[in-house]
């Protein structure tokens, strides 16, 4: 009897360890549309009352803005004010800055960060943007989309084609400028057929 109540209660404790291990090693994924929805945000960046969005996009307001890649609780300092890196989740396929800072802007910017971890090389993609104003995407380091004129959120607005992924980790850092009113922006990947990419894992750290 005492032997099989260690095996029983042997059995149990690995089953909780397991869970817990399973638990742990949850992994985040794009949404089933392909859209990302978790990242690292840094906002909101005021700029003077009459900046023009056209030329805040083209302005590293971060020095080497490309080669961002904090960790959530990162510091930053930006013309004069400090900055914590933090981390966000979408509700929907977009993020709305607005309502994840609880105010309204107008002129500001705000960067996303986040890291997407591939199996394998992965080529031919397309990249599709949407931003609510002026929008910019690096993609380990290079500009691949760049919008400059304000508009609203739709999606899919901008296209890169021919878009690889590295084996391993790539960093993704999206950058958005506000003229007023709506702040949002999303992003994600397909392939050439418009086939929704989901197969990879999305990191809150590099």
């Amino acid at each position: 009897m005492r032997t099989k109540t260690i095996i029983a209660t042997s059995a149990v404790l690995l089953g909780l360890f397991a869970a817990r291990c399973n638990a742990a090693t949850n992994e985040i994924t794009p949404r089933r549309d392909g859209f990302i929805c978790d990242w690292l945000l840094l906002a909101p960046i005021q700029l003077a009352s009459d900046s023009d969005g056209s030329e805040a996009i083209n302005k590293d307001q971060i020095a080497d803005e490309g080669q961002l890649k904090p960790k959530a609780g990162d510091k930053a300092t930006v013309a004069g004010k400090e900055f914590a890196w933090k981390r966000i989740k979408a509700n929907d396929y977009f993020f709305d800055l607005n309502s994840i800072l609880s105010k309204d802007t107008e002129k500001t910017v705000a960067y996303a960060v986040t890291y997407v971890r591939s199996e394998t090389e992965r080529s031919n993609l397309l990249l599709k943007m949407g931003s609510n104003d002026q929008g910019k995407v690096y993609l380990n380091g290079k500009v691949v989309l760049k919008a400059t004129e304000p508009r609203a959120l739709d999606q899919d607005t901008d296209i890169a084609r021919n878009v690889t992924l590295n084996k391993g980790v790539n960093v993704i850092v999206f950058k958005i400028f506000n003229e007023g009113n709506d702040w949002q922006g999303c992003l994600r990947f397909t392939d050439t057929a418009g086939k929704a990419v989901t197969d990879l894992v999305i990191q809150m750290q590099p």
